[in-house]
């Protein structure tokens, strides 16, 4: 490209970017992050709903019973139901699947409609679940909230990556994470208040869905699509005026040029989901898997849809175990904040690597505390009682900080534009699939692992830990139409991007072949 004569032999054309923060790409990804309000609502209310006497009464009387039963082996297996491990995981399987059509619908039509898609779905889900009069209206429910909940995933990071300048894409797209621990928040929220209402709170609950599914869908209606969106689509001049506003600048030429540069080899390939497995796309490809299924191996989704169902499991009453959820979520959102103030100082990997540490510790700590003093004749005593929520909530914080919004926002900022609605979609698949397997698994292993259902998830934050350590180069600051130089640079994964010129010969043929 033309701009190509301007870089230096030590520099890139990212350098070359000109970016002021407006209040227009400000208010567009506050408006946009919104999407995580659905997400978290739906992984917070899930677990309050299902602690209710009245909603387990209607659809899961056997689980009723058995609360109540008094055994040895009760203490963890409670809720051990398949049924209603069905009712929470079920949408996510359904987001899972919802995610594959949203790639072919976010490349094609833009990121704005399947944000529009998710809310309507989401909205539709929400009425199901509230006028539930049966089980299969109830499940059926599920399955339109996952359908939402898969089309705002993979539109909503995308979407907040494109729109954000570099410098401030990372607490930009954080802030998808921040509004999914509030819909967490509020969701607790509402079911400790709901739960005092006989017979039907667990509706409210439910239907409150609807408001968070509104708000993604008028504001959807609201936003412009992002520049390489309209470029990638043929809409240069209009992609080119909202450059120049979402940058707040008229010098917008290099950053134009390469967004260009890199429609035009979107354009080149005819099959991304089958390109994104040749071997120069091999990081991009495992990070999109790995990294979302580590995100679900920290334990953390479990805990969050669970939490009031974990609390009483371990000997809190009712009240007390909707309270610690609320406590629990409150957490979380302040730590989100910790995120967004920081990636973009720190990096990506020391947020990685010290909230692993954290994690690794409370898990260990929680183990040990519930191993020695519950279960059996052995009920936890007030002072453990405060200390098993006081280390849960050092535990989510550390999540919160790390896991939590980097595990959406990093696979979202590396796929170069022709493959990154297909790494998208990998990315948000594997985070469902993996949300169903932990969703539908937890309470069998709560029941048959007990406390060494903490010592699982920790040995896998080890892993995880020691991977970023190693695989994960730094990526903050860098413009992801630059991100490739990453790449190359470092000691694992240059071996398998190629250089420059073996990238343009390569493309070449790619452009010949059109095989991918």
């Amino acid at each position: 490209m033309a701009g190509g004569a301007l870089i230096g032999a030590g520099g890139t054309r990212a350098e070359l970017y000109e970016a002021h923060t407006t209040s227009f790409v400000a208010v567009i990804c506050l408006v946009a992050a919104s999407g995580g309000l659905i997400f978290g609502y739906d992984i917070g209310i899930s677990g309050g709903v299902t602690s209710m006497d009245d909603f387990l009464h209607k659809f899961f009387p056997v689980v009723l019973r058995h609360k109540d039963y008094e055994s040895k082996d009760a203490d963890y297996c409670k809720y051990n139901n398949e049924g209603l491990t069905s009712f929470t995981s079920s949408l996510y399987l359904a987001a899972l699947l919802a995610s594959l059509v949203a790639s072919v619908v976010t490349t094609r039509f833009g990121r704005r409609p399947s944000m529009l898609l998710g809310g309507a779905s989401f909205l539709i889900g929400a009425t199901l679940n509230a006028t539930a009069v049966n089980l299969a209206m109830l499940i059926l429910g599920r399955i339109m909230l996952g359908v939402g909940v898969g089309f705002a995933n993979q539109a909503v990071p995308l979407y907040l990556s494109e729109m954000a300048p570099p410098k401030l894409r990372g607490a930009l797209n954080i802030m998808f994470q921040l509004a999914t621990t509030i819909g967490i928040l509020v969701a607790n929220l509402i079911n400790y208040g709901t739960d005092k209402i006989s017979v039907w709170g667990w509706r409210l609950s439910l239907g409150l869905a609807a408001v968070p599914a509104t708000l993604l869908f008028v504001g959807s209606l609201c936003l412009p699509d992002t520049p390489n969106s309209l470029i990638e689509r043929g809409q240069l001049d209009r992609g080119r005026d909202l450059l120049e506003k979402v940058r707040g600048t008229k010098n917008v030429e290099i950053e134009f040029e390469d967004i260009v540069e890199a429609s035009e080899k979107a354009k080149a390939i005819k099959h991304p989901f089958r390109n994104i497995s040749r071997r120069r796309y091999r990081p991009q490809l495992v990070m999109s898997i790995l990294i979302p299924l580590f995100q679900q191996l920290t334990g953390i989704n479990a805990i969050m849809f669970y939490a009031p169902v974990l609390f009483r499991s371990i000997g809190f009453g009712g009240n007390a175990s909707l309270y610690s959820a609320v406590i629990t979520g409150a957490v979380n959102v302040l730590s989100t904040l910790v995120s967004i103030a920081t990636v973009d100082k720190w990096g990506r990997r020391a947020l990685f690597l010290e909230g692993g540490i954290q994690m690794f510790i409370a898990q260990v700590v929680i183990g040990i505390i519930l191993g020695e003093k519950f279960g059996g004749t052995k009920q936890l005593s007030k002072g453990f009682s405060v200390l098993v929520v006081i280390v849960i909530c050092i535990y989510v914080s550390s999540f919160a900080w790390s896991w939590g919004p980097l595990g959406w926002l990093v696979p979202s900022e590396i796929y170069p534009l022709e493959i990154r609605s297909a790494g998208q979609s990998i990315t948000v698949s594997v985070n469902m699939l993996f949300t169903f397997v932990i969703g539908q698994a937890f309470l069998a292993m709560l029941c048959h692992f007990r406390y060494g259902i903490f010592l699982f998830f920790a040995g896998w934050v080890l892993v995880m830990s020691s991977f970023i350590f190693f695989f994960l180069p730094e990526t903050k600051g860098v413009p992801i139409e630059e991100m490739t130089n990453v790449w190359r640079k470092h000691w694992f994964w240059s071996r398998f991007v190629p250089s420059e010129d073996e990238k343009s010969v390569q493309l070449g043929e790619n452009g010949k072949k059109l095989h991918g």
